[in-house]
C-alpha cells in the first residue's frame, strides 16, 4: 500500500524558513517523481517544486525559485523540500505526490498532477501559516 506522510508545517514568521519532509512507505521513493505542492484557501492546488527519479533534474515554481531546495534522501525513503524567506502567500496545506514511471521532465510532474490529482499518489497535507 502506498503512503505518503508529510511533516514539517507550522506557524512561522514572515522572513522564516521550514523543511518539509514526504515520507514514503510501501514503495521506494529512488523510482519515483515526487513533487511538493500547496493549496491556500479558495485557489487551485499548484505545484510547487518537483524532482524526477531520472536524474534527479528539478523545477521550482517562480514564486519559490530562488529560496527553495527539494532533494530526496534514498537511505531514508524521503523526500525534504526546504523553504526560506518565507512569506504571507506561502501560506497553505502543502502536499507531496509520488508518480512511478519514467517521468523524466520535472515541471511536467508538477504540471501534470497539478490538473489532474489521480496521476499521483498524494499525502494528506500540512498546514503552513506564515504570520507576525
Amino acid at each position: 500500500q502506498v503512503q505518503l506522510v508529510e511533516s514539517g508545517g507550522g506557524l512561522v514568521q514572515p522572513g522564516g524558513s521550514l523543511t518539509f519532509s514526504c515520507a514514503a512507505s510501501g514503495f521506494t521513493l529512488d523510482s519515483y517523481a515526487i513533487g511538493w505542492f500547496r493549496q491556500a484557501p479558495g485557489k487551485e492546488r499548484e505545484g510547487v517544486s518537483c524532482i524526477t527519479s531520472i536524474d534527479d533534474s528539478t523545477y521550482y515554481d517562480d514564486s519559490v525559485k530562488g529560496r527553495s531546495t527539494i532533494s530526496r534522501d534514498n537511505a531514508k525513503n524521503t523526500v525534504y523540500l526546504q523553504m526560506h524567506d518565507l512569506k504571507a502567500e506561502d501560506t497553505a496545506v502543502y502536499y507531496c505526490a509520488a508518480k512511478g514511471g519514467h517521468i523524466t521532465i520535472a515541471q511536467a510532474m508538477c504540471a501534470i498532477s497539478s490538473q489532474d490529482p489521480g496521476f499521483a499518489s498524494w499525502g494528506q497535507g500540512t498546514q503552513v501559516t506564515v504570520s507576525p
